[in-house]
């Protein structure tokens, strides 16, 4: 009987989807491959709950192992977790890292989410250092401490980016950037490009017309470069609201399509088109009704799904830019949005995992749950029938199945 559980339990995570980076395989919030029950509980059923340490970083899955990013007395550590069990396969030596003071002090771990690649996993710490573990062993392969101490006034936010053979990010303070590619081998750098300093996003990639490039949000401006070299290609300007405003949301790219947001700033649509070596941008649509504070929305069958400012899920026609609709129910503006397929997924920083169904003309849900622990802030990660959700210091599986 005790074989049958073990292998029962194996088959729930060993085939499943991969989450290696930030909101999923294409940085998209879509779950390929989620398998969603035809009736949802009205709980979520529990395999296994750890301790991991304190962070908003999400974790990633890759070939049945989590990585979790956090903190832990005076250290950042990475965790490598067997994804069945929960048991810890190993720990990263500890790597200091200073106390966050200010308003962000309620957050005193790392929140640049994992990034696992050919084998490696990198991190960003809280305070700017980029690191590269081997996957197996969690050997230290390379760490770059060049801008370290120059964040952010909340520190740190965007999480890095892998493609072929470099890392891309976003480093330094609120009036001075860089953009800086490194080796993922060595850990040397490719190149950098200095300029404004970096929002809380995260980049993603676009194709343009054949020409792959990688696009950034920084303090006032999308900007972006070639992968090879850094050259620029293009930038539009994207000026904060009024009030205390901060751009922490990541673009959100369809073909040749942007779309940005922000807090006291709205929903914009932008159309990128490449002529010979130069590039065209057309503001396509703003809705200034839609403030988003933290929270990118999904784009679902030509309907971009996000939660307000002011704590309420809602519901815009992409092409047109115009409100579909807006729920009057509050959650929180601080949560996560994950398309699966047949439904989305919403989970808000105060415990609330919401099911929906995707429609254009009202708000349908399917289910609200309200899940044990506080302040859930890290991506949740999802993959077969399984959900991973990282709170405050905890990090559990729960199964559909």
């Amino acid at each position: 009987m005790a074989t049958c559980i073990i292998i029962l339990m194996t088959s729930m995570v060993c085939h499943s989807q991969d989450w290696t980076q930030w909101r999923g395989l294409n940085r998209d919030g879509k779950a390929e491959g989620f398998q969603a029950p035809q009736t949802w509980p009205q709980q979520l059923k529990q395999v296994w709950r750890v301790t991991v340490g304190y962070g908003d970083a999400s974790p990633a899955l890759a070939d049945n192992k989590l990585y979790v990013f956090t903190k832990s007395g005076d250290n950042e550590i990475l965790q490598c977790l067997d994804a069945t069990t929960g048991r810890q396969i190993w720990k990263s030596d500890g790597y200091p890292s200073a106390a966050i003071s200010g308003p962000a002090s309620s957050h005193p771990g790392p929140r640049s989410s994992v990034t696992v690649s050919e084998g490696r996993v990198f991190t960003l710490g809280a305070w700017g250092d980029v690191a590269c573990y081997d996957a197996r062993t969690g050997k230290l392969n390379w760490r770059n401490e060049d801008f370290k101490g120059k964040v952010p006034q909340f520190n740190t936010g965007m999480s890095p980016l892998i493609e072929a053979d470099l890392c891309y990010t976003h480093l330094g303070g609120p009036e001075k950037g860089t953009f800086v590619a490194f080796n993922v081998e060595s850990g040397d750098i490719k190149w950098k490009i200095e300029g404004e300093g970096p929002a809380y996003g995260s980049p993603v990639l676009l194709n343009i017309s054949g020409t792959k490039q990688v696009l950034f949000q920084a303090t006032t401006k999308l900007i972006s470069f070639s992968l090879s070299d850094g050259k620029q290609l293009w930038e539009f300007a994207t000026p904060a609201g009024p009030g205390r405003v901060n751009n922490a949301t990541s673009p959100l790219a369809d073909q040749n399509k942007v779309y940005f947001m922000g807090l006291n700033n709205g929903i914009s649509a932008l159309e990128v088109r490449k002529d010979g070596n130069s590039y065209t941008i057309n503001k396509l649509w703003h809705n200034p009704e839609l403030n988003t504070a933290f929270s990118t929305p999904v784009l679902k069958d030509g309907f971009l799904y996000g939660l307000t400012g002011d704590s309420r899920l809602f519901c815009l026609n992409a092409q047109t830019g115009t409100t579909a609709w807006i729920d009057t129910t509050p959650l929180q503006r601080f949560g996560s949005l994950i398309d699966t397929g047949r439904e989305i997924i919403v989970l808000s920083s105060n415990s609330n995992f919401v099911v929906i169904r995707p429609n254009g003309q009202k708000y349908e849900q399917v289910v609200l749950i309200r899940l044990p622990g506080n302040d859930y802030y890290a991506h949740p990660v999802l993959s077969g029938s399984n959900i991973i959700l990282k709170d405050t210091e905890s990090l559990t599986l729960y199964t559909l199945k």
